[in-house]
């Protein structure tokens, strides 16, 4: 995701990608900048040459990276759902979860990394509502609104039902793809219990 960055020199790009393998894989606490520097060939401090401290170095990688790549793509991806017409919400579901699974499978690293440090640094959290959170949110509440005006769903705040499908949506698919990707899944089975769920509590009788 660094090497197109003309911006970057060499020793910085690899900091990075380093940086952020081992975030991903450890965490941001249990990395150390000595582990840093030893995977990005460099001394450690070269890397303090670059950046004030390892949680610069943290949100030099989330900050541009969820601006530039995720932040794009996240509405882009979601806009591809958005902006069709579908008969039922049943059916908008089950579109979202595969564009998100998509979507996941492509920065999973990254996501990774996102996900784990998101509850301690209030910088991150800013960064999701600012560039992602805000747009798509409203997007999704006409999208409820719609399948209300056509009796599918209950009368509820449409951010009461966002939360609800988008936290079973997103639980089952960073666990799949990001908690324990090894594990045996039968993703048609999953997904087909998620929506049954889903669409029994919010269905209008």
């Amino acid at each position: 995701m660094f090497t197109e960055d003309q911006n970057l020199t060499e020793k910085q790009k690899g900091i990075l990608a380093a940086a952020t393998e081992l975030f991903a894989e450890k965490g941001y606490a249990a990395t150390s900048t000595s582990e840093i520097a030893k995977k990005a060939g460099v001394a450690e401090g070269t890397i303090f040459r670059h950046y004030k401290s390892k949680k610069d170095l943290l949100l030099t990688i989330v900050s541009p990276t969820m601006i530039r790549v995720i932040s794009p793509a996240v509405k882009k991806d979601i806009n591809k759902v958005l902006d069709k017409e579908f008969n039922t919400f049943e059916d908008f579901i089950r579109a979202m979860i595969a564009n998100r699974i998509k979507f996941v499978q492509k920065h999973t690293s990254l996501l990774r990394i996102v996900i784990q440090e998101l509850p301690f640094h209030e910088e991150l959290k800013k960064q999701v509502v600012e560039h992602i959170g805000k747009e798509v949110f409203e997007r999704l509440r006409e999208t409820v609104r719609h399948f209300q005006g056509k009796g599918q769903i209950i009368d509820m705040h449409p951010d009461t039902i966002i939360r609800v499908v988008g936290s079973s949506v997103f639980s089952y698919i960073i666990t799949r793809y990001v908690i324990f990707p090894d594990n045996e899944w039968d993703e048609e089975v999953e997904i087909d219990r998620i929506i049954e769920v889903l669409t029994n509590g919010i269905r209008k009788r």
